[in-house]
């Protein structure tokens, strides 16, 4: 993977939200700035250009001059604090961007002759703030445009990108999707808990929240709790997963996160099996009829009242 460094734009007034902190907007449990700092997480510096706060990584903080100045401004005091020969350029209200998007971005930026990429939305319109640039080019072009005006605030973007060779990514309709009014915010939201997208922003905000790296297969666990819940009780579902996963971590203790994937792998597989053999059991003394429970074809067993246990 190309190695860049990142500066996320988090400084803007977000007059359209009523002067809210619009990093800080929760969207799916996260705030937004929270969840442009996850789809960036290989960058080797991290530099946000807004006021500080609490993040899910450390980053490096710094001001535009003067605050306020505007994109331009803010871009280049984030530059002066870069030193990755590639750039990405993110604003902090993108709550779909994912690493897919960014590593096409450095890619599109490495070809031949290029100088960046930048994502296009579904109207075709450039994003500037969804990019990534060569550093020697930007820091090249910020530094005349700085000369040409005296200063970069209350620029423009588009007075830089109208100046460097650059790329276009259509990304498709969420990478470049941002959040400037509280419409914006609520459509963010209902989107996330859409049938298809639900589980993994759930699992997704449920690691993140607890500092979970682990990239586990989660239609093997959504298939473990089927089998418990179907082949014993349905509480026996989440207790199941929980006694997988602790037992995962008791085996994989001090081990690196390949060796914590095939833990959970290994201890799934094998609470598969039990419930399995559970529900197995039950069709079986199922197919018995009364004859398992001392009904018409014999007299009550001992255990009768035990043979049941788990079928229901």
């Amino acid at each position: 993977m190309t190695a860049y460094d990142v500066i996320v734009l988090a400084g803007g007034a977000a007059k359209r939200l009523g002067g809210a902190d619009k990093p800080g907007v929760r969207v799916g449990g996260r705030a937004l700035l929270d969840r442009v700092l996850a789809a960036c997480d290989g960058a080797a510096r991290t530099v946000v250009v807004g006021d500080r706060r609490a993040t899910v990584r450390p980053v490096v903080w710094t001001r535009e001059v003067p605050q306020g100045g505007g994109p331009l401004a803010a871009l280049g005091a984030g530059l002066k604090l870069t030193t990755a020969q590639c750039v990405l350029v993110l604003s902090a209200d993108l709550p779909f961007l994912g690493p897919g998007t960014v590593d096409a971005l450095l890619a599109a930026a490495g070809e031949p002759g290029r100088e960046g990429a930048l994502c296009t939305d579904p109207d075709g319109r450039d994003q500037p703030l969804v990019a990534a640039y060569r550093a020697e080019p930007l820091r090249r072009e910020l530094a005349l445009i700085a000369a040409e005006y005296g200063s970069l605030a209350g620029l423009p973007l588009r007075i830089l990108t109208a100046e460097l060779e650059l790329a276009r990514i259509d990304a498709g309709p969420d990478a470049a999707f941002d959040c400037d009014t509280w419409g914006d915010i609520a459509a963010a939201r209902a989107r996330i808990r859409e049938h298809g997208a639900v589980l993994d922003e759930w699992i997704t905000s449920v690691k993140n929240e607890l500092g979970i790296e682990l990239d586990v297969d989660t239609g093997v666990l959504l298939d473990l709790a089927r089998d418990a819940a179907h082949g014993v009780a349905r509480p026996a579902a989440p207790l199941t997963t929980f006694l997988v996963g602790y037992a995962a971590a008791r085996a994989s203790a001090g081990a690196g996160p390949d060796e914590a994937v095939a833990a959970v792998a290994e201890a799934s597989r094998k609470a598969t099996a039990l419930a399995l053999r559970w529900e197995a059991e039950s069709a079986e003394s199922a197919g018995q009829g009364g004859d398992a429970a001392g009904g018409p074809a014999g007299g009550a067993k001992p255990d009768a009242g035990r043979e049941g246990t788990g079928t229901s």
